[in-house]
């Protein structure tokens, strides 16, 4: 084997790490802040993905997602979370509020139209207020 079959091979290992890294690799998990009315709250911007793509929230406290769609692709014109009932339509350039209040905890999908474009929400048990 030659010095550039050893060098294409390893820049293809290469490539393929970064590119199982980028899809499957841990993402950061943002937490909603609650509201003095007491509304979890969060802000997600929609640009050829969810940014955040991963957001955390307590269950039985009432949850409040802000979609902004910064673009115009067909592909995320809506936005699905299927475990809770849920499906807007994101027009682009707008803001589009999403409000439930999640009544069971674990880790959720939540997807464009097309379920191309995927998120997570993480629901955690919600700690009870001490008086």
């Amino acid at each position: 084997m030659e010095t550039i079959d050893i060098a294409v091979l390893a820049g293809s290992a290469a490539l393929v790490l970064l590119i199982l890294w980028y899809f499957f690799g841990e993402r950061e998990k943002v937490a909603a802040t609650v509201s003095e009315a007491g509304i979890q709250q969060i802000k997600v911007t929609v640009k050829g993905g969810y940014s955040p793509d991963v957001i955390v929230v307590k269950e039985g406290i009432p949850v409040r997602l802000e979609f902004y769609r910064d673009e115009a692709s067909s592909c995320t014109e809506q936005v699905v979370f299927g475990d809770f009932g849920i499906a807007r339509h994101l027009p682009a350039f707008q803001t589009t509020p999403i409000e439930f209040t999640p009544d069971k905890t674990g880790e959720f999908t939540f997807a464009c139209g097309m379920n191309m474009v995927r998120g997570k929400l993480i629901v955690v048990e919600s700690l009870p207020r001490l008086p």
